[in-house]
């Protein structure tokens, strides 16, 4: 058997062997198999090590099992493993495909994973030919962590041939059910501090939990952001992340930016900072939210908010204190609709603030959050703002209160995990 074919084979079920699947996450499997058994490309992106890699060995061993695929068939490979470093552009992993078709010789269709599939310079050639060729059966699944990947070359290619899924970490409900918790204000609390990434539920102590939050941060941040788009300022772009997990939820601008920068000596200008966001956004290390005007239906430009995709990264780095509890919800309410599908926008009406307008499959709702309903002046201002709104669409008010309001003038109240 060939090498590189050779070191192929321990990370693929050729030999009958299951792959290591970690925890199920119904959320997206579910989602996965809709789309299974046809050709469109399957593109799952996100952050790194929110849990694609599991979710790829879950639907490759979903296809063994329940359609009962050839493992044979299966051609698997993690270009994050530096066994594979040599698979360095589109000729190597076309060399490598060839090998492994010759040596196993699997007949019928052949499911295609590749996982980080950006580390392989020209592979959006690879991905349009085998999910175009009509001579063979070929499905093909990639992961990446830069939503940039489909744009460019691939987008114009498969135009419109592939669907994209975007994973995101742990949600609440799944935290407790790997933590075995019911779903609580108590656990929410320990859920909104800790934050969903998966690999830290396996350390038993903060410190090895902050250098792992701290390293993953490097990753993103100090090699993946620079490596890609040359970055000359590498403090900027890190004083940028800081500053961003210093201010989530909070409205702000690229010249807000500036001239925080500038009180404090360090000098930038707007296409450099303009930059230096998008990249951030790209990595799925933060995500931001325009504001839209409800009356008018559309979007407006200048201010716009950024949340974290996860609070770990602000628990770890920054530390978490009771003040912040707020934030931290607004943060969570934002993912939990992301995960949903959601396309969110801040909303704004007669000069009063939305937090959310919820958008999908032409449907609307409309979300407040606030951390208590604790005063008859809180209670006004959150569901007086959702009554500005002439529209019918779903109205809802999100606090961690622990009893439930009763709904008013068809304005519904929830807890945070009630979102669905």
């Amino acid at each position: 058997m060939n090498t590189l074919v050779s070191k192929l084979e321990k990370y693929n079920p050729w030999d009958g062997k299951s792959l290591p699947t970690g925890f199920a996450r119904d959320l997206y499997l579910n989602k996965f198999k809709k789309y299974c058994g046809n050709k469109l490309v399957k593109v799952f992106v996100g952050q790194r090590r929110v849990g694609k890699s599991y979710l790829m060995r879950q639907l490759i061993q979903y296809l063994l099992t329940e359609h009962s695929v050839n493992p044979k068939n299966i051609f698997y490979l993690n270009k994050e493993y530096f066994v594979f470093d040599s698979v360095r552009d589109v000729s190597d992993l076309e060399e490598l495909f060839v090998q492994y078709k010759n040596t196993l010789q699997p007949v019928g269709k052949i499911y295609i994973f590749i996982d980080e599939i950006q580390n392989i310079l020209g592979w959006e050639k690879f991905v349009n030919s085998y999910s175009q060729d009509f001579t063979s059966e070929y499905e093909l699944f990639i992961t990446g962590s830069n939503s940039n990947m489909l744009s460019g070359e691939l987008a114009s290619l498969l135009s419109g041939r592939y669907v994209e899924f975007e994973v995101y970490p742990f949600d609440f409900g799944e935290y407790c059910h790997f933590t075995q918790q019911s779903e609580s204000k108590t656990s929410f609390m320990q859920y909104l501090s800790m934050g969903g990434m998966p690999e830290t539920y396996h350390f038993a102590e903060e410190e090895i939990i902050r250098n792992y939050v701290e390293s993953l941060k490097n990753t993103i941040v100090l090699r993946d952001i620079i490596s890609r788009n040359a970055i000359k300022d590498a403090q900027l772009l890190e004083d940028l992340f800081k500053y961003l997990m210093s201010n989530t939820g909070n409205f702000t601008s690229v010249s807000n930016i500036i001239k925080y920068f500038k009180s404090r000596s360090k000098q930038t200008n707007y296409e450099t900072l303009s930059s230096y966001l998008s990249y951030l956004c790209q990595s799925f290390i933060v995500h931001e939210a325009e504001r839209y005007n409800i009356r008018g239906k559309q979007l407006l430009g200048g201010d716009r908010k950024y949340y974290l995709n996860d609070l770990a990264f602000k628990t770890y780095l920054m530390g978490f204190y009771p003040t912040d509890t707020g934030a931290y919800l607004e943060n969570y309410v934002y993912l939990r609709l992301k995960r949903l599908g959601y396309k969110l926008t801040v909303g704004v009406i007669n000069g009063v603030e939305i937090d959310f307008v919820a958008e999908n499959d032409g449907t609307t709702q409309y979300f407040q959050v606030a951390y208590l309903l604790n005063s008859d002046a809180t209670i006004e201002r959150e569901f007086g703002n959702l009554q500005l709104i002439p529209d019918h669409f779903p109205k809802t008010v999100i606090s961690l209160d622990d009893v439930r309001f009763n709904d008013k003038n068809g304005i519904m109240h929830k807890r945070p995990w009630e979102i669905v």
